[in-house]
């Protein structure tokens, strides 16, 4: 995996003390590359079976290129193997769609909302919690059911 790491400021840098010198600034170090779904996985907040059904999805959205774009495209997505072997870019594109469309419905309305948007859209969680109007640390649990029932879907044990 790419790995873009900078330095980011957790936190302002606080009122002055009373020699006349600010509190030292808090930083981490933050990957850019690593998406919200991976960063959920690698602390354990995810399992491997709805690491995989996610990652299962993302792949079905790209292959069926349902990202929003500025203009349009004319080079077909190129896949090798998989499910889709033997049909045509056209029918792999159609089938990639129908099996997301299946995926997300078998998610249910309630719980498609968080999916696309950490698994598709690769918002962060606080930012999904945040455009839902949800309660801050609600999402994950959401977003576990979700992927539990997209798992069953693609049938990934």
């Amino acid at each position: 995996m790419k790995r873009v790491l900078v330095e980011r400021e957790l936190t302002d840098e606080g009122p002055r003390r009373q020699s006349g010198s600010r509190k030292p600034r808090r930083t981490a170090t933050v990957n850019l590359a690593e998406s919200p779904l991976t960063w959920l996985h690698a602390r354990g907040h995810i399992d491997d079976r709805q690491y995989d059904a996610a990652e299962r999805l993302r792949a079905d959205w790209e292959r069926a290129q349902l990202s929003p774009r500025v203009t349009m495209r004319w080079d077909p997505v190129r896949t090798r193997g998989g499910p889709d072997s033997g049909l045509s870019d056209t029918e792999r594109q159609l089938a990639a769609r129908q099996r997301f469309d299946a995926a997300v419905a078998a998610a249910g309305a309630g719980l498609s909302d968080i999916l696309w948007r950490v698994v598709c859209a690769g918002e962060g969680l606080p930012d999904a919690e945040r455009a839902l109007s949800w309660p801050a640390r609600s999402g994950k649990v959401v977003l576990r059911i979700a992927l539990d029932r997209v798992a069953s879907f693609y049938r990934i044990a």
